[in-house]
C-alpha cells in the first residue's frame, strides 16, 4: 500500500537541507502555496502555464524550469510523484523547450516564416525520457536545406548555424532567473570538425559509412524530440540498420571488455563506497546498469524488435520477458537503478549542480541523507554500499559470461588488457608527478578503449614509442599535472592521433614545447585538441620568426593548387591563419618575442586573411551578379585592427562602404541595385571571415560601428558615410574613427574614404561638450563593463581603455597625433606636452600584460605558479611581484594624466 504524501515534511526537509529548493520556495510563492496545501497537480499545471505565457521565450522557459523543478522536487520528496513521473516531466519539458527555442531562433531570422526544416534528436537520458534534475541535454541538430526558412542573402548552411546558435543561447543563457538546460552538441557526427547543425543527407552518409561503435550504442535511446518531428522519425528509420543489426551481433560482445575496462579503470578505487563515491560511474553504479541493458540490446535487438526500447527499466523487463536475462536479475537491477537515480536526484537538489558524487564533508553528507528522510550520512552510505555490491557482482558475472560465448568459439571476445598500473605508477612517481596512481590508471584507461585515437594496434604501437619521452616532457612542464590532464583532453578529442605520435617521435624537441603549451596556455591547448596538425609547422625554426608584411602573408595564403575553388580557399586561409596564430601564441608562452610585436603580427595576419578572402569573395560574387560601373567596395578597420595590434582573442571591427552612386545596377546574369549589391557582398565577406569550416573557425566580425549601428545597412555609400559622420554621429563614433584605417579596396577608393575620416576628425569642436561626452561615456562603460579580474589590463580603471579615452579626447580636441596607431598617437601628444612622456611606457607595459594574459590567464585571474612565471617573463619581469608593481605603476601614470586632463580622480583598485 502506497504511503500517504507528506507535503509539509517535504517542504521542511527542503528548507533545512537544500539551499536551491529553499530559494525556490521563497521565490515561487504561488507554487509554494499550492504545494503547502498538497495540491501538487495544480502546482504542476501552474508551472507549465508559465511556458505558455506571452513574452521572451528564454525568460518564460527559465520561469517554467524553476517552477517545475520546485513542484517536482517537493512532490518527489513528499512521495506523491514517483521516479518515472519526475524524469518524464523533466524530459517532456526539455522537448517543449527545445521546440520553442528552435521556433524562436528561426523566427528571429525570418519573422514571417513557418518554423520548419530543423529537427533535434534527443540522445542519452533525454532520449530515454529519463532526465535528472541537473542533466545536460545532448541533442543532435539536423536540417533540411530545402525547407529551412532563411533570409534571401543567407546560404542554407549559414542559416542553419544561426538557428543552432540561437537555440543554444536560449537554452544555456544564465541570468538571475537561472537557465533552461546546458546543451552539449558533441555527440553529433564528427563533432571535432562539423558545424553545430548538419544537413540530414550528410548525417545519413556518416552513419551509413563512417560512424563508430559507440555511436550505435548512443542511438539505442535516440528519438526525435523537437522541431520537424516527422523528418526526425524518418531519419531514425533510415539509420535503423546501422543501430540494429539483422543477425545476432556477437561483435558487440567483443566491446564488453574494452568498455568495461574504460569504466572501471577510469574510476579505480571507486568500488569502496563512502564519501566521494560516484553513484553514476562507480562500481555497481548507474552507468553499469545502463550498460548491462544496452549490451544485451545491441546483441539481440536486431533480431527481436521488442527489445528496441529506450528506458533502462523497460529494457531490463523486456530482456527478461524474452528470456535473455533472469527475471530476478531484471527486478534487482531495475529496482537498484531507480533507487540510485532517486538518490542522484537528492544530490542535485541541494545546489542544482550536475553532480553524481556523495559529499566528502560529513555535514553535507548528513544533509543529503536527511533530505531523503534518512537518519544520517552513514545510513545513506550503508544503503548505497548494499545496492552497488549486488549490482557490481551481477555486472562482473556479465563480463565473465561473455569472455567467451558457449557455442560460438569463433566470436570469442578479446581479453581486457592487464593494467600493469604498479610499474607505470612507479615510473610516474619517479618523474615527480603527484597522484601517480591516479595518473597511471588514466594512462591505462586510454589504452583500454577510452580514447578513440588509441583503439587500433598501429596507434597503440606508435604511442608506445613516445610514451616514456612524453611523460618525461610533461613532468618537466611548469605545471605537470595540468599539462598531463590537457594532454588527456587533447588525446580524447582527436579522431586520430597516429600522425601526431609519429611527428613527436621524429621531432622529440616538440615534446618539450607541447608540454609547455599544454601546461600554460588553455586557448592553445584547446586549439590543439581541435587540430593537432597545428604542431606540424613548428618543426621548422622559421615558424618562430615574426610574419612579414601584409602583402607577403596574403600571397602565401592565396597560393594554392590550380584547381582550387572558393571552398578550398576558405579552408586554406583558415588553416594558414590557425598555424600562424598558434606559432605566435607559442612565442608568447615561451617569451621568445615581445608581446607588443606579437600583437602587431596578429593584426598583419588578420589583415592579410581579409585581403585574400575579400578579393576571392568579390570575384565569386561578380560571377553571378557582375559589376557596377564606377562602384567599388572599400573596408574600414577600426578598434584594435585599425590600430594594428590584436590579441589572440580579438574580433575584427569592420565598416563596409562603397564608392559611386546608389542608383546604379550590376551587369551580371542576376543584376542588383547598388545598395543591395554591396550589402549582400559585405554579408558574404563577413561570412567568409567568420563561418567555421572543416578547418575550424577564423575571426568574429563586429560591424556595430557602422553608421546607425545594428539598425543601419551593412554597407553604405561614401556620401552616406560622410553625411552621417558630419551630421548624425555621436561623439563616441568620432572617437572610434581616430583608430580607423582603410584596409581593403582600390587605392583611389581607400584614399577617398581616408579623406572623409580625416575631415571628420579635424572638424572644430566644442571642448567643453567633448569633455562632458567623453567622461559620461567612460562612466557608463565602467558601470556596464567592469574589469573581469585583477589582471584585466583593458577594463581596469587606469587601464588601456582609459588610455584610449585620454588619447582620443585630445586627438579630437587638439587635432594632434591623428594616427590609428595608439603608441604613435601617444608619442605625438607627448611631444606637444599634452600627455606625460611616461604614458607610452605605461601603455606598452599594459599591452604586454593584456596580450600575454589572453593566453596565460584568459579569465584575468591570477594564474597558477607555472603560467604566472611565464606571464612574468612575457612582461619583461623577473618575478610576479614585478608584474604587479609594473601594472600598478602604469595605472598610476594613467590616473595622473587623467586628473591633469579632466580634473577628475580615478579610483584604482589595489591588486
Amino acid at each position: 500500500m502506497a504511503r500517504e504524501a507528506d507535503w509539509q515534511g517535504a517542504i521542511t526537509r527542503a528548507q533545512a537541507c537544500a539551499p536551491y529548493l529553499s530559494g525556490l520556495l521563497e521565490r515561487e510563492v504561488d507554487i509554494a502555496a499550492l504545494l503547502a496545501e498538497g495540491r501538487g497537480e495544480e502546482a504542476m499545471a501552474l508551472a507549465r502555464s508559465y511556458g505558455e505565457a506571452p513574452g521572451d521565450v528564454g525568460v518564460k522557459l527559465r520561469r517554467e524550469k524553476r517552477a517545475l523543478a520546485l513542484a517536482l522536487a517537493i512532490g518527489d520528496l513528499a512521495g506523491a510523484f514517483d521516479l518515472t513521473r519526475v524524469v518524464t516531466e523533466l524530459s517532456d519539458f526539455a522537448d517543449r523547450a527545445m521546440d520553442a527555442a528552435i521556433a524562436d531562433a528561426i523566427l528571429a531570422r525570418v519573422p514571417d516564416a513557418q518554423p520548419a526544416g530543423m529537427l533535434a534528436l534527443a540522445l542519452g537520458k533525454h532520449g530515454a525520457q529519463e532526465l535528472n534534475y541537473s542533466s545536460d541535454i545532448d541533442p543532435i541538430l539536423l536540417y533540411d536545406p530545402e525547407t529551412l526558412p532563411r533570409r534571401t542573402r543567407d546560404e542554407p548552411g549559414e542559416a542553419a548555424q544561426r538557428v543552432a546558435q540561437g537555440l543554444v543561447r536560449t537554452m544555456s543563457h544564465i541570468d538571475a532567473g537561472g537557465y533552461v538546460f546546458r546543451v552539449d552538441l558533441r555527440l553529433r557526427p564528427a563533432s571535432e570538425v562539423s558545424p553545430l547543425a548538419i544537413p540530414i543527407d550528410a548525417a545519413l552518409s556518416h552513419y551509413e559509412s563512417s560512424a563508430l561503435a559507440w555511436e550505435r550504442a548512443a542511438f539505442i535511446r535516440a528519438r526525435a524530440c523537437a522541431g520537424d518531428i516527422d523528418a526526425g522519425q524518418q531519419f531514425l528509420a533510415a539509420i535503423r540498420p546501422f543501430v540494429w543489426r539483422k543477425s545476432l551481433d556477437f561483435g558487440a560482445i567483443a566491446e564488453i571488455g574494452r568498455l568495461t575496462g574504460r569504466i572501471r579503470a577510469s574510476h579505480k578505487g571507486a568500488g569502496s563506497v563512502g564519501p566521494g563515491f560516484d553513484l553514476k560511474k562507480g562500481r555497481g553504479g548507474i552507468r553499469e546498469i545502463e550498460f548491462y541493458a544496452q549490451t544485451h540490446q545491441l546483441i539481440h535487438g536486431g533480431r527481436n524488435p521488442a527489445l528496441r526500447l529506450r528506458g533502462t527499466r523497460a529494457s531490463l523487463d523486456a530482456l527478461a520477458e524474452a528470456g535473455i536475462i533472469a527475471g530476478e536479475d531484471a527486478r534487482m537491477l531495475g529496482e537498484s537503478y531507480e533507487r540510485l537515480r532517486t538518490l542522484e536526484h537528492r544530490l542535485q537538489m541541494v545546489l542544482d549542480q550536475q553532480t553524481h558524487s556523495l559529499p566528502t564533508d560529513p555535514a553535507a553528507l548528513d544533509r543529503v541523507a536527511q533530505l531523503e528522510g534518512l537518519a544520517s550520512g552513514s545510513a545513506l552510505v550503508d544503503e548505497i554500499a548494499a545496492i552497488t555490491d549486488m549490482v557490481g557482482k551481477r555486472y562482473d558475472m556479465l563480463i565473465l559470461a561473455h569472455a567467451g560465448v558457449p557455442g560460438h568459439e569463433g566470436h570469442r571476445a578479446p581479453a581486457v588488457p592487464a593494467l600493469g598500473g604498479e610499474r607505470l605508477a612507479a615510473e610516474l612517481d619517479g618523474l615527480g608527478f603527484e597522484d601517480a596512481d591516479d595518473l597511471a590508471a588514466r594512462v591505462e584507461a586510454w589504452r583500454s578503449g577510452k580514447v578513440r585515437a588509441l583503439r587500433s594496434e598501429a596507434a597503440r604501437a606508435a604511442f608506445d614509442a613516445i610514451q616514456p619521452a612524453l611523460l618525461s616532457a610533461l613532468a618537466q612542464s611548469p605545471d605537470p599535472r595540468r599539462a598531463f590532464l590537457r594532454w588527456e583532453e587533447l588525446l580524447t578529442r582527436l579522431p586520430s592521433a597516429i600522425n601526431l605520435f609519429h611527428l613527436l617521435e621524429a621531432r622529440p624537441a616538440l615534446l618539450e614545447l607541447l608540454a609547455k603549451v599544454l601546461g600554460l596556455a588553455p586557448p592553445l591547448a584547446e586549439a590543439l585538441a581541435l587540430r593537432a596538425d597545428l604542431l606540424d609547422p613548428l618543426i621548422d625554426a622559421t615558424a618562430f620568426a615574426l610574419p612579414g608584411e601584409v602583402g607577403a602573408i596574403a600571397a602565401e595564403m592565396a597560393e594554392g593548387e590550380a584547381d582550387d575553388d572558393y571552398e578550398r580557399l576558405l579552408g586554406r586561409v583558415r588553416r594558414k591563419v590557425g598555424e600562424k596564430r598558434f606559432a605566435l601564441g607559442v612565442q608568447l608562452v615561451d617569451a621568445m618575442t615581445d608581446p607588443v610585436a606579437v600583437a602587431q603580427a596578429y593584426a598583419r595576419v588578420a589583415e592579410a586573411a581579409l585581403a585574400v578572402l575579400a578579393s576571392a569573395t568579390v570575384a565569386e560574387f561578380e560571377k553571378v551578379h557582375g559589376r557596377i560601373a564606377g562602384c567599388d567596395l572599400v573596408i574600414l578597420g577600426l578598434g584594435r585592427l585599425g590600430g594594428g595590434a590584436l590579441t589572440h582573442a580579438s574580433d575584427l571591427d569592420l565598416v563596409y562602404c562603397f564608392t559611386g552612386e546608389t542608383g546604379g545596377e550590376s551587369d551580371g546574369d542576376r543584376p542588383l541595385g547598388a545598395t543591395m549589391y554591396f550589402n549582400r557582398l559585405a554579408q558574404r565577406i563577413g561570412a567568409a571571415m567568420s563561418v567555421p569550416t572543416a578547418e575550424g573557425a577564423l575571426y568574429e566580425v563586429d560591424t556595430r560601428l557602422r553608421p546607425s549601428g545594428a539598425q543601419g545597412p551593412l554597407a553604405v555609400s561614401l556620401d552616406s558615410f560622410a553625411r552621417y559622420q558630419k551630421e548624425s554621429a555621436w561623439t563616441w563614433e568620432h572617437m572610434a574613427l581616430t583608430r580607423a584605417r582603410t584596409i581593403f579596396g582600390p587605392a583611389q577608393a581607400r584614399a577617398a574614404l581616408s579623406a572623409i575620416v580625416s575631415e571628420v576628425l579635424t572638424a572644430p569642436r566644442d571642448a567643453a561638450k567633448l569633455r562632458t561626452d567623453v567622461l559620461a561615456m567612460r562612466a557608463e562603460m565602467a558601470r556596464h563593463k567592469p574589469a573581469k579580474g585583477p589582471l584585466d589590463a583593458k577594463l581596469a580603471r587606469g587601464g588601456l581603455v582609459d588610455v584610449e579615452f585620454l588619447v582620443h579626447f585630445q586627438q579630437l580636441r587638439d587635432h594632434v597625433g591623428l594616427t590609428p596607431s595608439l603608441p604613435d598617437a601617444i608619442d605625438a601628444l607627448a611631444a606637444k606636452g599634452l600627455v606625460p612622456v611616461e604614458l607610452r611606457a605605461a601603455h606598452d607595459a599594459m599591452t604586454r600584460l593584456l596580450v600575454a594574459a589572453r593566453l596565460l590567464a584568459p579569465d584575468s585571474q591570477v594564474p597558477p605558479p607555472g603560467p604566472r612565471a611565464a606571464l612574468a617573463s612575457a612582461c619583461h619581469c623577473d618575478d610576479w611581484q614585478c608584474v604587479i608593481d609594473d601594472f600598478t605603476q602604469a595605472r598610476r601614470v594613467v590616473a595622473q594624466a587623467w586628473a591633469k586632463t579632466f580634473g577628475e580622480q580615478l579610483e584604482l583598485d589595489t591588486l
